[in-house]
């Protein structure tokens, strides 16, 4: 049996009791491990009260010990309460499940299953339709901005490196004629259509005197753009959006697993388009609330195996970057999850290390699972630990013996760190559905023999 009571009520019971201090602001996140207290926890919430500076969550561990599990009890508790969750391309997939029992959206992406159109104007589109003429003029433009940005860093992606000045007028030349033509959104087909049929915007915006010039101006162009509509990226990108997102769903996932079956580049681009699409329906919430046409809203982006997401290309990084600055601004809060700060180190250049790095520098809530020493000695550099809490982490690293149906220390522990406060040791038990929602084992154990 158990009793809780505060201090004054218990003292002549027990005259030693103590509290931890722990927030009891958010979602429960499990009990305090040395008093026992509830700690929860909502990085919104937390930001409101003044007890962090930015809403931007880290969460580091081993494989196995639980680094979704605290995730996914974020996403439910977070959602009861009205915050929606946006999982920004799930590679495994291990939200898919909990996302259908919320009631939320899940939007698979594939060679013959859904398709997302990088140039969809997206929830912006969808919110522009409401708005007066100026604002829609200004929306407009915006999303020229976002079309031309991920066209661009698509095409770095599959030639290897950025297409030049004019090249880059081409392109944007090419956006502007399509959208004038139609008011439904272009595509990428249609654009490399365009480019090859030759037009006199597009030889002006070449600064081509004739035909034979304009084609060695884009004679690098096309390929590229062909890369998109015919490589291995046939079938993704290369048509309208079957599934636009839903804006009143509470919670919404983009499941990106047989993509990610295909290698990095694919990985690379979906995440691209993926990110683009959630920042998008972000910004389309923001600007119909400040219109007073819908109610102001509040979201979770969930950017899960992040090291998965960002090896693929640089542009990866300079978009997850965006994210960690300006969560505050879009009423978002960030939770990026990783299995080690070395998988960071793998990025393609200095410049995308350097602003990996700074991911959890600006977090201000880090989430520390299961760590080796060597692990956290690196950790310690940017996270001050004292030696008690290093110690604590690592015992959760490995079993301490080798026996069939041992659970492993690590499992559902964590150590939730804050500024320079003292770390909240915490332990997570799991209730009800959440054993078989929260499970990323189900495969394995299905497969048995």
């Amino acid at each position: 049996m158990e009793y809780q009571g505060t201090t004054v009520q218990m003292a002549g019971l027990y005259p030693f009791v103590a509290g931890s201090g722990a927030p009891t602001i958010g979602t429960p996140i499990g009990r305090h491990m040395l008093w026992g207290e509830v700690v929860c926890l909502d990085p919104l919430e937390w930001l409101r009260a003044g007890l962090i500076t930015n809403p931007g969550m880290f969460v580091l561990g081993q494989p196995g010990v639980g680094k979704s599990t605290i995730v996914k009890r974020l996403i439910t508790g977070m959602t009861a309460t009205g915050t929606q969750a946006l999982i920004l391309g799930d590679t495994k997939p291990d939200y898919t499940r909990l996302v259908e029992h919320l009631g939320g959206q899940v939007i698979r992406i594939g060679r013959g299953l859904d398709r997302l159109n990088p140039l969809d104007s997206g929830p912006l589109g969808t919110a522009m339709k409401r708005m007066g003429a100026a604002e829609t003029r200004q929306l407009r433009l915006e999303i020229r901005g976002r079309r031309m940005s991920l066209l661009l860093a698509l095409c770095a992606l599959v030639r290897g490196r950025q297409i030049d000045n004019p090249e880059e007028v081409v392109l944007g030349r090419a956006i502007d004629v399509l959208a004038e033509r139609s008011e439904a959104d272009p595509t990428v087909p249609d654009v490399l259509a365009l480019i090859e049929a030759g037009s006199d915007e597009l030889r002006t915006a070449a600064r081509a005197r004739n035909d034979g010039e304009y084609r060695r101006r884009v004679d690098a162009l096309v390929p590229t753009l062909a890369l998109l509509c015919e490589g291995s990226l046939r079938g993704v990108f290369d048509g309208p959006t079957t599934r636009p997102l839903d804006l009143d769903a509470p919670a919404v996932s983009v499941d990106i697993s047989r993509v990610a079956a295909a290698g990095d580049q694919l990985v690379a681009a979906a995440m691209l388009c993926v990110w683009g699409y959630g920042f998008g329906m972000v910004d389309a919430a923001a600007v119909l609330a400040e219109q007073a046409l819908a109610p102001r809203r509040q979201y979770l982006g969930v950017m899960d195996e992040l090291w998965r997401a960002l090896r693929g290309a640089s542009g990866l990084v300079e978009h997850a970057d965006a994210l960690t600055r300006l969560n505050r601004q879009r009423g978002m809060a960030s939770v990026m999850v990783t299995h080690s700060l070395a998988d960071l180190d793998a990025l393609p250049s200095e410049e995308d290390r350097a602003k990996a790095q700074g991911f959890i520098e600006r977090s201000a809530v880090k989430i520390l699972a299961g760590l080796p020493p060597r692990e956290l000695a690196r950790v310690n550099e940017v996270i001050r630990l004292s030696g008690p809490e290093r110690d604590l982490v690592s015992s959760w690293a490995a079993p301490e013996a080798w026996f069939a149906g041992s659970v492993h220390p690590g499992r559902g522990k964590y150590l939730v760190k804050t500024g320079e406060r003292p770390g909240l040791p915490v332990a997570l038990s799991l209730v009800g559905e959440e054993w078989e929602l929260y499970d990323t084992d189900t495969a394995i154990r299905q497969a048995q023999p």
